[in-house]
């Protein structure tokens, strides 16, 4: 059974409340055309207050788990603190108030943050241009595989039909590579959770047009075979394409554009603090060695010189792949991106990474004894354990281990993905998380085990304190309740 739910705002409702004081017209009353008038009491609105209004939605926004609230240890997601100190800059009124189709010269600053802000991705990622058009990762990887594909067609070379794709990638992968046209090969991974060397010799060919390697990849791993890998598709004649996604374990590190990929998309949510999105505002810069440069999605901003001062403007390249949507990019993610580039700056961004990748493995080789862990070896930004244990022991998945880490106050890690990997716990911890919080999650972890152990019923049950139970997901998904009705 589930616990009471909030009120609706229609339940609050009480006859003659209201929210609104108007002041007394100081202008001549004009009728309401009788074809146009709405009988209020059809339209059924509520009655309130604004202090009703205000609670109302304070309650449900505390309903609500959040980076701002507690601990989300999203695998693949990188749920990490958005620094207030962003927030602020983007809102600057130069920057929160400006129209996209003001003139050049009258948006110089917006401009200049964009320019800087593309060779800044370039230089970190070890690239040569930067396009900020996609608004989010998925956008980014379709700018990705099309300039691959524009740029074989401008070759002549008509017959690379095939993009690769491992079976360790993030699944959008093989959704962007089938969008564009190609036929997608699936690559396995060896028993070390890398790209299987023999398997991608295999499949490689003169129809191959590229390979969309996720480094590190789903496993939390950074696979050994990198260069061999990269060796193999360019002697074939096939592009890299880099799934920047988990650039959060590497930065400052390794520069994916010198270790063999010729494009890459980058995530601002994830690597550079902005917020997540929600379907909102993403933002999934690409950046692109030289040869494919041309083909990237206009315009860029581009900078002269005249009379010793700085011009910036849109540039359209001729050969590009389109305009990938409207406008310039989602610019208030770009703001936060540059502002935390620019406040960490070279030595920051690699103290990001090296502590993301031991906040992992410490939080992994707590867990392992409990957990089954499928690839015992040092792990990046994230780890994957496996309920598999917990489940042919006692019957406890871990779709259940999930749940119950609710009850304490835990947004749960993401669970059953990588596919590879059976009953899988995938727990990002960031960098952004203390010792002391991790260790609390630790305990709560390890206690689940023991209940799953001692009381399966309970875990199975779980959770037990949120407002709404354990639902029909299937049914929740596909018939969702998006609108109140209330006329039943």
């Amino acid at each position: 059974m589930n616990a009471p739910l909030e009120p609706l705002i229609y339940d609050i409702s009480r006859p003659g409340r209201t929210g609104f004081s108007l002041p007394d017209l100081d202008v001549p009353e004009t009728p309401i055309p009788a074809e146009f008038e709405r009988n209020p009491e059809l339209l059924g609105l509520p009655e309130v207050s604004e202090l009703d209004v205000v609670r109302h939605f304070t309650h449900l926004s505390r309903l609500n788990h959040a980076i701002d609230a507690g601990f989300y240890p999203l695998g693949s997601c990188t749920m990490k603190y958005n620094p207030k100190l962003n927030e602020d800059v983007a809102r600057l009124p130069g920057f929160n108030w400006i129209h996209p189709l003001q003139p050049e010269d009258t948006v110089q600053g917006a401009l200049r943050v964009q320019y800087e802000l593309q060779n800044l991705l370039a230089e970190i990622a070890g690239f040569d241009a930067t396009t900020l058009q996609p608004a989010a990762g998925a956008q980014g990887e379709l700018v990705g595989v099309l300039t691959i594909r524009a740029y074989h067609q401008g070759r002549g070379d008509t017959q690379r039909t095939k993009i690769l794709v491992p079976d360790a990638a993030h699944g959008t992968n093989p959704a962007t590579a089938a969008m564009c046209g190609f036929k997608v090969v699936t690559i396995k991974s060896d028993a070390r959770g890398n790209v299987d060397l023999e398997h991608l010799a295999k499949m490689v060919g003169p129809d191959t047009a590229g390979l969309m390697l996720t480094n590190p990849n789903t496993l939390g791993l950074f696979d050994e075979h990198l260069t061999e890998i990269t060796d193999i598709v360019h002697k074939a004649g096939g592009l890299m394409y880099g799934d920047g996604a988990n650039f959060n374990a590497i930065l400052g590190i390794v520069k994916p554009g010198e270790v063999g990929f010729d494009v890459m998309h980058i995530n601002l949510h994830k690597t550079f603090s902005t917020p997540h999105g929600g379907g909102g505002p993403g933002s999934g810069p690409v950046v692109a060695k030289s040869h494919l440069v041309p083909y990237l999605p206009t315009p860029v901003v581009v900078k002269e010189t005249k009379d010793g001062q700085d011009h910036f403007s849109l540039l359209k390249v001729p050969e590009t792949v389109g305009k990938l949507r409207s406008f310039w990019g989602n610019f208030g993610m770009h703001v936060r991106a540059y502002t935390y580039i620019r406040v960490h700056g070279a030595r920051g961004l690699r103290d990001i990474s090296e502590n993301a990748v031991l906040n992992a493995n410490y939080i992994m080789n707590k867990l392992k004894d409990t957990y089954d862990l499928p690839y015992d070896r040092p792990c990046m930004h994230e780890c994957v354990l496996s309920g598999r244990k917990q489940k042919q022991k006692y019957g406890v998945k871990t779709l259940d281990i999930a749940k119950r880490l609710l009850d304490f106050g835990y947004h749960s890690p993401t669970i059953y993905f990588p596919h590879i990997v059976e009953e899988a716990i995938m727990i990002e911890p960031t960098e952004t998380e203390s010792k002391t919080t991790m260790d609390e999650f630790i305990d709560t972890m390890l206690q689940i085990a023991r209940e799953a152990e001692e009381n399966p019923d309970l875990v199975k049950n779980a959770p037990y304190t949120t407002p709404v139970l354990r639902l029909d997901e299937a049914t929740a998904a596909r018939k969702p309740e998006l609108r109140y009705r209330c006329f039943g």
